[in-house]
């Protein structure tokens, strides 16, 4: 069970993460890392810890959860930090919730591999792998993503 919390301790900031950057809600992003790490410890305890594993059991729960929701896509209007000014807090707020809003101007495949890039700290290999891609065709994806992100973003200031 040691292993497991130190396995726990070391993802769960990754994880948590990427589940808020690919659903904008931070309520359902906790309820489905809870389940998430519930059914890795249940169901691959004797197992090798694989980060990847866990990404691909939460991805997978996402999209579970947003077959059954269509439309449920809501932004929460907190912010879950501390230790800033009320003005400060606001406008990291602002900022995070633009990016959300241009995140969600990807479509699903492309907003999925750059939150795992920027969530997860897996390799481009373990990325490929759980999403079914040669790793040269997620370097690909991964840059064109960007770009496309970046534009969204630009034409937003605009």
């Amino acid at each position: 069970m040691n292993t497991f919390r130190k396995f726990y301790i070391e993802n769960k900031e990754k994880f948590f993460g990427y589940l808020l950057r690919k659903t904008g809600n931070y309520h359902l992003s906790a309820d489905i890392m809870q389940e998430s790490f519930t059914r890795y410890l249940e169901r691959y305890k004797d197992r090798e810890e694989s980060p990847a594993l866990l990404f691909t059991i939460g991805r997978n729960l996402l999209y579970d959860h947003f077959r059954k929701n269509r439309g449920d896509t809501s932004y929460e209007d907190e912010l879950h930090g501390e230790g800033t000014g009320q003005e400060e807090a606001y406008g990291i707020k602002e900022e995070y919730q633009g990016v959300l809003r241009a995140m969600e101007k990807l479509d699903d495949e492309e907003r999925d591999i750059l939150s795992l890039v920027v969530s997860s700290n897996l390799s481009y290999r373990e990325i490929a792998k759980i999403t079914g891609n040669s790793e040269g065709n997620i370097k690909v994806k991964i840059h064109r993503s960007r770009t496309k992100l970046k534009t969204i973003l630009r034409q937003g200031q605009s």
